[in-house]
C-alpha cells in the first residue's frame, strides 16, 4: 500500500505529510522503506503526548481539554498542523486507543480517529473518520490504522490528470 501512495503522489506532484499518535511512526516508517519516497514525502510528525501535539503541531490545549486526543477535533487541528509545518500538499493525522488500556465505554479499545487535511481546502469541510477496530491486540490496532491513513494518502482518481481533448 505504501507503494502505491508513493507512486500515486509522484504521479500527481504532491508532497505528503503524516502527524501520528497511536501509530507511534508506522506511517512514516512504512513510506520512507520505499525507494524515492523523498520525492513525495516531506515529514513525519510522532505525537504521542497532548504536550506533544501542542508543542509540536500547534493543537490548541482547549480542543484536546474540550474533545479528549482522540477525537475529531483534535485529528483535524493535528492534520492541519502537519499541513502547515511541514509545507505538504496533504497531510494525514491519526490518533487513538491501541490498547491493552485507556479505552473507554464512550472509547473503547481500538477506538482511532483520522483527518485528512489539503492545502487550500476549506476548514468548514473537514475530512475526519472514526472507525473501531475492535480490540486486535496494540499491534493489530494499530496496523489496522495505518493502513487507514495509507488509503487517505491516496490522491483522488483523476488527480492531476488532464482529461483527453
Amino acid at each position: 500500500m505504501a507503494h502505491k501512495v508513493v507512486e500515486a503522489n509522484r504521479a500527481v506532484g504532491r508532497r505528503m505529510a503524516v502527524a501520528e499518535s497511536c501509530t507511534g511512526g508506522l506511517v512514516s516508517a512504512a513510506l520512507t522503506e520505499i525507494p524515492g519516497s523523498s520525492d513525495v514525502f516531506d515529514a513525519g510528525f510522532v505525537t504521542y503526548s497532548n504536550e506533544a501535539k501542542i508543542k509540536v503541531l500547534g493543537v490548541a490545549r482547549d480542543v484536546i481539554d474540550t474533545f479528549g486526543a482522540v477525537s475529531l477535533a483534535t485529528a483535524w487541528a493535528m492534520a492541519r498542523g502537519a499541513l502547515t509545518k511541514s509545507g505538504s500538499d496533504v497531510a494525514v493525522a491519526i490518533t487513538g486507543i491501541a490498547g491493552p488500556s485507556g479505552g473507554t465505554e464512550k472509547k473503547p479499545v481500538g477506538t482511532v480517529v483520522f483527518a485528512c487535511a489539503k492545502t487550500g481546502d476549506d476548514p468548514e469541510h473537514a475530512v475526519t473518520d472514526l472507525r473501531n477496530f475492535g480490540d486486535l491486540g496494540r499491534g493489530g490496532v494499530r496496523l489496522q490504522a495505518a493502513l487507514c491513513a495509507l488509503e487517505l494518502l491516496m490522491p483522488p482518481e483523476g488527480a492531476g490528470v488532464d482529461p483527453a481533448p
